[in-house]
């Protein structure tokens, strides 16, 4: 996913520092040294942060006081574009802290975290609730049209205007005062929401085995990986698997001990539900009531009706009519499912009804008598390098740009790997950085993020994006295998990432993935594509030991068992865009958090042997993150990039027309223009769900 978490969105404010020795050693205070204004992370020390933050939150407000005190009448260059310019210090800080909070945390940084993100809110509502600037961009506003503007200064124009209306910058004071406590506390709440999950999966629960007997039916690599883990927390001799999905899913997968494979489970599904310190319900339940009472200032009825006016979908109904109509062809895929397994289970002699931690491990023996494959027969030929090389190959064929490692950029771990990305004249257009590897201190799942964005309005400045993921850590031989889902996800967050490289706007706010997050997952669930495609894998899948590609009866049961599950993965991934939307649709405060998603799921028919993919207290997405009523987004864009693919089909998976097309008006544009027109233009027509369907094999329910 982009990670847009509430900390990283509200990363463009900052704070101050008066020591002058203090302020000549601080990395965020001069021009950094290294190429392409990247930042010194060997030079970054904890106690940089918090007087780096004070000062650029210092200086964005005396920038904003000038811009709003300026004598001149408004205009769009003294009003938008001076705009533009604020907050650089501020920018460079956050950038940086934000993004290692999540990839490279510790202690301390969870600490600063914990007292900046109310201060950084109180920041961001002094600028938008700032009556003074606002009257100069609503006299831009109201003489737009008579401006001669570009598209993307008109773009600008509305976008901004647009931000200050729904910022609140209308209230009167007492309103404004109530709004500015709401959003610090939800900030506040959010880093807590998050360093709960986070330490309620990193240091809650683990599943330590010491009788080798226990470990029936794993693999050799995945014993090793359970030694390597116990060894690290101190238990040499043993194997330990943890509730993340880099441990827990293998363990699911072919595990034969049931009561081992419900203990792991339960304690994934119960994180932040265990009645401890750690525990989320009434965090949960206190952001939903403060998201509404900022809702209701607002002037809105429920904290959905304020999301979705700033999206495509625009409104619930929309919503909740996208989510139907694939909720029920998707529940009946899964019932079946069930049936097969259940019958298989009778077949073996089993005598117990199919459970939700017995899923995976039934799921991939139906996998195998159907199509005669396992995951563990194709993760030799799917290493983390090749794969890589396999995306990286990708966009060179659609895109015209190239990838090629550098060694001695910073850094902030030693394994991290750093690209120049180049188009065909040789210039550097962005630097790519990739973070793999599962560790202890990093927030669970995928995204992608900056460290800084793309813009050409005051020279030109190249984004340097980060894709940052949880794969497992190398083998003996030092090699990362993936499952295939892993190589999706790869795919999918090197999607984001070329939505970040390839932006071509004047104006960072605009810029590369700055759009509406029920269009942010196009581009990257886009790429996913490829990632299927027989003919790219075959080019990057080649087993790590003999560099042999993967054999071609072996592709073929990959590309056959494209659809398989189906049932299963539209299931659980729907009930939590219903989760999502129940949380933020109520219009009265929720008394039990357990009771109110029990009565969510049982209301659309969740059947017992699935679960919802995040339940509410490990729903990061949507308390820890920027998707709050927008996790139906990976569906609504699922729809637009089924339907985008179609012509690739057609035409062939490289063809160079359609790829300069997508290339103009997707991965370059940004948020430039109204952002259907552009899919329009790429298109020809607005998207139609029939392709989605066929896609996951739901056309037929």
């Amino acid at each position: 996913m982009k990670k847009l978490s509430t900390l990283i969105l509200l990363a463009f404010f900052s704070f101050g520092c008066s020591n002058s020795m203090e302020k000549s050693m601080n990395p965020f205070f001069t021009d950094y040294d290294a190429p392409y204004q990247i930042p010194p992370f060997d030079e970054v020390k904890e106690d940089h942060y918090m007087p780096a933050f004070e000062k650029g939150m210092k200086e964005q407000l005396e920038e904003i006081d000038q811009i709003a005190n300026n004598p001149e009448q408004p205009t769009f260059e003294n009003t938008l574009v001076e705009l533009e310019r604020t907050g650089k210090t501020l920018s460079k800080v956050a950038d940086v802290f934000f993004n290692l909070l999540s990839s490279n945390t510790n202690e301390l940084m969870d600490k600063i975290a914990a007292e900046v993100s109310p201060k950084l809110s109180a920041h961001s509502d002094a600028i938008s609730l700032n009556k003074k600037l606002f009257d100069r961009v609503h006299a831009v506003y109201e003489q737009r049209n008579e401006l001669g503007l570009s598209t993307e200064q008109m773009r600008l124009v509305e976008e901004t205007h647009k931000g200050f209306i729904r910022s609140g910058v209308q209230l009167d004071t007492p309103s404004m005062e109530k709004l500015t406590q709401i959003n610090q506390e939800l900030s506040s709440l959010s880093v807590q929401f998050d360093q709960n999950l986070l330490k309620e999966t990193n240091e809650g629960y683990s599943l330590l085995i010491d009788d080798e007997n226990q470990l029936d039916g794993l693999p050799e690599d995945f014993r090793d990986q359970a030694a390597k883990l116990a060894e690290e927390n101190g238990h040499d001799g043993k194997w330990m698997f943890k509730p993340t999905r880099v441990s827990m899913y293998p363990f699911l997968t072919y595990s034969t001990q049931r009561d081992l494979r419900e203990k792991l489970y339960t304690s994934y599904i119960k994180r932040g539900d265990n009645d401890n310190d750690r525990d989320n319900k009434n965090l949960a339940i206190e952001m939903a009531d403060l998201r509404l009472e900022r809702a209701n200032l607002l002037g809105y009825k429920t904290h959905a009706d304020f999301v979705l006016e700033n999206t495509m979908a625009k409104n619930t109904g929309r919503v909740k009519n996208l989510l139907d109509q694939v909720w029920e062809p998707g529940l009946s895929r899964a019932k079946k499912e069930v049936e097969e397994m259940q019958d298989l289970i009778q077949e073996e002699g089993g005598n117990f009804e199919l459970a939700a931690w017995d899923w995976w491990h039934y799921a991939e023996k139906i996998r195998q008598l159907k199509y005669d494959f396992s995951e563990e027969e194709i993760k030799p030929y799917f290493s983390e390098t090749k794969v890589l090389e396999g995306a990286f190959d990708v966009a060179t064929k659609l895109f015209d740009i190239t990838f090629h490692e550098r060694f001695d950029l910073p850094k902030y771990h030693d394994v991290v790997r750093t690209f120049e990305v180049k188009n065909l004249d040789g210039d550097v257009i962005g630097i790519f950085y990739t973070d793999y590897t599962i560790r202890s201190n990093k927030g669970g799942g995928a995204w992608m993020n900056t460290f800084g964005t793309q813009s050409k309005f005051d020279g030109v400045k190249i984004p340097l994006v980060m894709n940052t993921c949880n794969f497992p850590p190398p083998n003996d031989e030092g090699v990362s295998l993936l499952s295939f889902e892993q190589v999706t996800t790869l795919f999918h967050e090197f999607g984001h990432a070329l939505h970040g490289l390839l932006s071509d706007a004047t104006y960072p706010s605009l810029s590369g993935t700055n759009v509406t997050r029920d269009y942010v997952e196009f581009p990257s669930q886009m790429m996913e594509n490829w990632a299927r495609e027989p003919e790219v894998i075959a080019e990057y899948a080649k087993h790590y030991k003999t560099n042999e590609p993967i054999p071609t009866e072996l592709l073929d049961k990959i590309s056959k068992a494209s659809k398989f599950n189906q049932g299963f993965a539209t299931t659980e991934y729907v009930a939590a865009s219903y989760l999502d939307m129940a949380w933020h649709t109520q219009e009265e405060q929720i008394v039990d958090a357990n009771a109110f998603e029990k009565q969510t799921l049982d209301g659309i028919g969740l059947i017992p042997e699935i679960t919802s993919r995040y339940r509410s207290t490990y729903f990061a997405h949507i308390f820890a993150g920027g998707y709050s009523m927008g996790y139906y987004s990976y569906l609504w864009t699922e729809v637009l990039e089924a339907d985008a693919f179609e012509p690739f089909k057609e035409k062939g998976i490289f063809d160079k027309e359609t790829a300069d097309k997508l290339k103009k008006y997707v991965y370059s544009a940004g948020n430039t223009d109204d952002l259907m027109t552009q899919y329009v233009r790429y298109r020809g027509s607005e998207p139609k769900i029939e392709s989605l369907l066929e896609k996951r094999g739901l056309d037929e329910f």
